[in-house]
């Protein structure tokens, strides 16, 4: 499950090549969500000011919150192994061997940040782990959501063809 405010960006990425293909054989499921489906307000707001200030704008946490505890929610077996995943250039690097290990789960949500982050209570009381895809500032975290879908699901048994692909390179 992602969760993002930029929806569409998936669109194409999701509906071609191997990714689309492991998605119709059921190998993969991948759904997006727009995180302004969470808010309470007219006008879906997503983003405030830093509490303590600072510069730019943060996603707010509560629609975060909503929107995890949503998608928990909807896998029924409490046995499920799930992660929540913000992306954030502090996080823990991603790579191969941490690629192997999530491809192991039953759900991941990946929580993909804009403007100046987040607010800083979803990486201490929501998101199971920061993840950074390398060191560099990216605009959000879609990009990377991408990124660690490709390395996730290439992961998955039947989703490249050929087993002998699968080889670990940790």
């Amino acid at each position: 499950d992602i969760v993002t405010i930029f929806p569409e960006i998936f669109s194409s990425y999701l509906g071609e090549s191997l990714i689309a293909r492991a998605q119709t054989k059921k190998f993969i499921k991948i759904n997006v969500h727009n995180l302004r489906k969470w808010t309470s307000d007219r006008h879906k707001t997503v983003d405030d000011r830093p509490y303590g200030g600072g510069l730019g704008m943060v996603l707010r946490v509560e629609p975060i919150y909503k929107a995890v505890a949503a998608l928990k929610s909807k896998f029924q077996n409490p046995n499920s192994k799930t992660k929540v995943i913000l992306f954030t250039p502090r996080g823990r690097k991603f790579n191969q061997k941490l690629a192997y290990k999530l491809s192991k789960l039953d759900q991941i949500i990946f929580i993909c940040g804009r403007y100046e982050g987040v607010d800083e209570r979803v990486a201490k009381n929501i998101a199971d782990m920061e993840i950074s895809i390398g060191d560099y500032d990216l605009m959000g975290g879609e990009l990377p959501a991408m990124v660690a879908i490709e390395t996730i699901s290439r992961l998955i048994p039947g989703v490249l063809g050929k087993p002998a692909l699968l080889k670990e390179r940790i």
